[in-house]
């Protein structure tokens, strides 16, 4: 069942909050329903509080099975989901969601400022060219709306994906490492589905991009007086975790 249209729970950036979601992200692998209906909530709470949502056209880049597409839609959005990967797509039921649309997001196949909200969740590692993709997110959106764009930096604790903590050995050792230990190889293998992508680079990218402007830079499952880690070099690549960009299209 899904909620009321509209009601999304008030967004906190508390330690309790943090604590829940690491906790929740313990079962990613055997209950994703929970640990990803509990995110995609979250997420679009805290979207909420930059941007409003009501009737607005919400473009979900790499949304997958359709977590935060639906989370979205609760929340009284228009989203659409798109994916290159229809496999992805249906991993909930073998049901595909309703307003996905199969496609890059290198190449996002939408015209030039035509969304309000342009969203990605944990999608700019998986893809080689990270910041065309961004770019592309950016293209998209109109003058005036909101790019909410976040990814798992790969020196964070988590950054190797299910590899963790091996990548700090190497990407492709913690993935010969993974294949040993399990008989198949990782789902995201480095070079090919997984790719490092920096907190630095990310906010060099946003720094140089004239066609936005900075709302926030912060890390996204911490508490919000963990925010001045992001400036501190060296340190923030570990301990950010999950870096998010929020930035408004000039």
């Amino acid at each position: 069942m899904t909620a009321a249209r509209g009601h999304v729970r008030p967004f906190r950036a508390d330690l309790a909050r943090s604590v829940r979601l690491f906790r929740a992200f313990r079962v990613e692998q055997t209950d994703p329903d929970r640990f990803y209906g509990l995110l995609a909530r979250d997420t679009v709470a805290q979207l909420r509080t930059y941007t409003d949502l009501a009737d607005r056209l919400v473009l979900d880049v790499g949304g997958g099975p359709g977590y935060f597409t639906e989370a979205l839609r609760d929340a009284g959005a228009r989203p659409l989901c798109v994916d290159c990967d229809a496999g992805e797509m249906a991993l909930r039921d073998g049901v595909i969601p309703d307003g996905a649309v199969l496609g890059s997001a290198l190449a996002l196949p939408f015209r030039d400022a035509s969304v309000d909200v342009c969203f990605s969740s944990n999608v700019l590692e998986h893809v080689p060219d990270p910041w065309a993709m961004a770019d592309e997110m950016v293209r998209v959106t109109r003058p005036g709306g909101t790019i909410y764009l976040s990814f798992t930096n790969w020196l964070s604790p988590w950054g190797g994906h299910e590899t963790s903590p091996w990548h700090y050995l190497g990407g492709r050792r913690a993935a010969a490492r993974y294949a040993r230990r399990h008989g198949r190889p990782p789902k995201n293998r480095y070079g090919e589905s997984l790719f490092p992508v920096s907190v630095g680079e990310a906010r060099r990218w946003a720094r140089r991009c004239s066609a936005v402007e900075t709302l926030d830079v912060l890390p996204r499952y911490h508490p919000r007086w963990a925010v001045p880690v992001v400036a501190v070099p060296g340190l923030r690549e570990i301990v950010t975790w999950n870096l998010l960009l929020v930035l408004r299209r000039r």
